[in-house]
């Protein structure tokens, strides 16, 4: 496989989204742009994707209109070399957004904030050097509170190249459920991801808003995937699916990928009705459908 990259869904913001991030972080770029089609459910010639890179962490946003909404539950946590570069994210993605806890000093941290941006998404800043500058981070809450580790296990073990990095749980003394995870940190497919357990009432978990994008390289992956991740879930459509812990995953053959960036309209076209009637993708069925 090729990798797992966050897809962002957007009520008609994906560019304007896009533009702020890549404005606002440092090495950041724009990638592709791709356009909804005759017979899709977006109008024909608008924007449907746009793929951006920030600080070595790919995105896929997509303007998909009012169906899925954001929340806290997958926030994007953002560690930050300096003071400067802290204050700098903070004031921007601050701007227009809200403020989950202020920017300031904490027992496990000497600068941290948790914001959600103009657009909804969530970010948590901390002041802290590690080689992967954004983490897509996991909060189990409501039904979900006490399944992080379990959680952890199941992707772990599904997904190669990953291991548990660190797990700290809370002592009977702390605001939390004795024993449940306070923070962990593992690796999927060599790259970090982090989550954590909150008792807290909050009105809020895991919507399909943020999904994990799975890049596969064979049909074999395909499938292993489709019937790992969706055991206890639910499968949708178009390789879209939800886990038995609320977190959305798409898992998409690259193949869907190349095929959808022909220079032939006609192909593409044909590959994207034949997409669209799919559960799972089938690179097979894909490659007849393009070819007529």
């Amino acid at each position: 496989m090729k990798g797992i990259s966050p897809f962002l869904w957007f009520d008609n913001q994906a560019e304007k989204a896009a533009d702020f991030y890549v404005s606002l972080f440092s090495d950041s770029r724009i990638g592709g742009v791709s356009r909804y089609g005759e017979d899709t459910p977006g109008e024909a010639g608008t924007v449907m994707t746009v793929s951006f890179e920030l600080e070595g962490q790919d995105f896929t946003a997509l303007n998909g209109g009012p169906v899925f909404s954001f929340t806290p539950a997958v926030s994007f946590f953002v560690n930050c070399e300096s003071r400067k570069e802290l204050q700098r994210l903070w004031a921007g993605l601050s701007e227009g957004g809200s403020v989950l806890m202020e920017l300031s000093g904490h027992p496990f941290s000497e600068a941290f904030g948790w914001v959600v941006d103009r657009f909804g998404v969530s970010w948590q800043l901390n002041l802290g050097k590690r080689e992967q500058k954004i983490v897509p981070f996991f909060t189990f809450v409501g039904e979900q509170h006490g399944k992080a580790e379990e959680a952890m296990q199941s992707y772990v073990a599904q997904f190669p190249d990953s291991m548990v990095v660190r797990v700290e749980r809370y002592a009977a003394s702390e605001q939390g459920t004795e024993g449940s995870v306070k923070h962990e940190v593992f690796s999927l497919a060599g790259r970090e991801f982090m989550a954590m357990d909150s008792n807290l009432d909050h009105p809020f978990t895991f919507t399909p808003a943020i999904s994990f994008f799975v890049h596969c390289e064979t049909q074999g992956e395909v499938d292993a995937f489709w019937e790992g991740l969706s055991a206890g879930g639910e499968k949708g459509q178009c390789g879209w699916l939800t886990d038995r812990y609320g977190v959305s995953w798409q898992i998409v053959p690259m193949a869907l990928l190349e095929l959808l960036g022909d220079s032939n309209p006609g192909r593409v076209d044909r590959v994207t009705q034949a997409m669209l009637k799919m559960t799972k993708l089938d690179i097979a069925a894909l490659e007849r459908a393009a070819e007529g």
